[in-house]
């Protein structure tokens, strides 16, 4: 299943669930889609998002699941730069952002 996070500040993102889920509990916000971060808390979900990322890449990298294949591990990090993206032009326009299904 996908999840589009949306704003008025920037073009919609949309992740694999799985994904969007994780980057959510990294905000601190439950992993309940639909849902929204108001204008005056998207600042805060970024940090958090951002230190959690930042975490990560301390940690040890993903292993790939399909070891047999040739595609390469996508990093949390990579995965998170579009919706940090999102985030960093909706606090700066002050705007809220929202996610369904």
């Amino acid at each position: 299943m996908l999840v589009t996070f949306t704003t008025d500040a920037h073009a919609n993102i949309t992740m694999f669930e799985g994904d969007a889920l994780t980057m959510l509990k990294m905000m601190g916000h439950s992993a309940t889609v639909p849902g929204a971060i108001l204008a005056a808390d998207v600042p805060a979900a970024l940090s958090r998002l951002k230190a959690a990322i930042d975490a990560e890449k301390i940690s040890s990298p993903v292993e790939n699941e399909n070891e047999d294949t040739d595609e390469p591990v996508v990093s949390m990090t990579n995965r998170g730069l579009p919706l940090i993206d999102l985030l960093t032009a909706a606090a700066k326009a002050d705007c809220n952002v929202m996610w369904n299904k």
